[in-house]
C-alpha cells in the first residue's frame, strides 16, 4: 500500500503515545536482540536502541517510503524491508515488539503463536493494535464504500474487523507463555483542523481506498465520507474535535 509518512505524522503526538505506553509496560529485561516488526518511521526502534544501548535493534517494515523516512534520522538501528506476513527472525529474539502494524495481517490465531515461538527463553512479545473498528470513523467508511458505484472495487480492499477480542489472544498465547498481560485503553484524542478525523484516516484506514480509487471517483467518495464524519465528529466551540480511539495491548513472556 502507498504509505505516506508525512500524512501519517500529522498526528504524531497521538500516534506516538501508545508506542510509549507499550514500551513503559515492558517487564524487566536486558535484551541482546530487539526486533520492531512494522517499524514504520522508526520512532519506537530508535527509542528502544537508546534504552538498551548494547542491544542489536532491527526495524522491519514492508513500506519503502516508511523505511526511507526511518533512515533519515541518524541512529544505530538496522533497517530491513520485508513482507510482514512471512518474515520471521532466524535467531532467538529477546524482545519482539510491534506497534500499530499487526492488524494489517490476517490469521492471527496462527501468527501470534508463531511470533511467540521465535523468542529466546525469557523473551517478550509486546504488541499494540488499534481496536476501533466499531467506531463511526470506520463504520461510516464501510457504509460509504458499500453505497456508491465503487462498491465492487472496495469490497475486498477494506478490512472490517481485523483485530479479535482480547480473550482470543489470551487463549492463543497462554498455552505457550509463562505470563500474558492484555488490556485495552481508549484515548480521547483532541484533534484540530478541518474535519481532522478524515485527515487521520487518510494516514491509515483510508490507504486501501486511496490505492483503489482515483480521479473524480475518489473525490466523490471522499466528499461523501467527509459529510458523514462531520456529523459524527462535530467541532466543539473551542475549535477542537474529540476522537475516541481504542487500542489493544498484549505483553507475553515465555
Amino acid at each position: 500500500m502507498p504509505w505516506d509518512p508525512e500524512q501519517y505524522e500529522l498526528f504524531d503526538v497521538w500516534r506516538r503515545r501508545p508506542a510509549h505506553d507499550l514500551a513503559a509496560a515492558l517487564p524487566s529485561l536486558d535484551p541482546k536482540t530487539v526486533v520492531d516488526l512494522g517499524c514504520g518511521g522508526g520512532h519506537l526502534a530508535r527509542l528502544l536502541a537508546e534504552r538498551w544501548p548494547n542491544a542489536d535493534v532491527l526495524g522491519v517494515d514492508n513500506s519503502p517510503a516508511m523505511l526511507k523516512w526511518a533512515e533519515g534520522t541518524a541512529s544505530r538501528v538496522r533497517w530491513q524491508r520485508a513482507d510482514l506476513r512471512t518474515w520471521r527472525p532466524h535467531w532467538p529474539v529477546d524482545l519482539l515488539i510491534s506497534n500499530a502494524a499487526l492488524h494489517w495481517l490476517d490469521d492471527h490465531e496462527r501468527l501470534f503463536p508463531e511470533l511467540l515461538e521465535t523468542l529466546a527463553p525469557g523473551g517478550v512479545l509486546a504488541v499494540q493494535m488499534p481496536r476501533n473498528f466499531d467506531a463511526p470513523s470506520h463504520t461510516l467508511l464501510y457504509e460509504t464504500a458499500a453505497e456508491g458505484p465503487w462498491a465492487a472495487k472496495l469490497d475486498k480492499a477494506l478490512r472490517h474487523k481485523p483485530v479479535h477480542a482480547p480473550q482470543d489472544y489470551y487463549d492463543w498465547l497462554s498455552p505457550l507463555a509463562k505470563r500474558v498481560d492484555i488490556w485495552e485503553t481508549e484515548y480521547l484524542q483532541v484533534l484540530n483542523g478541518d474535519v481532522p478525523v478524515l485527515q487521520w484516516t487518510r494516514g491509515t484506514t483510508l490507504v486501501p481506498v486511496l490505492e483503489t480509487l482515483a480521479g473524480e471517483e475518489l473525490d466523490a467518495f471522499l466528499a461523501a465520507y467527509r459529510g458523514k464524519l462531520e456529523a459524527a465528529y462535530p467541532q466543539h466551540p473551542d475549535g477542537n474535535t474529540l476522537f475516541p480511539f481504542k487500542r489493544l495491548f498484549i505483553v507475553a513472556r515465555v
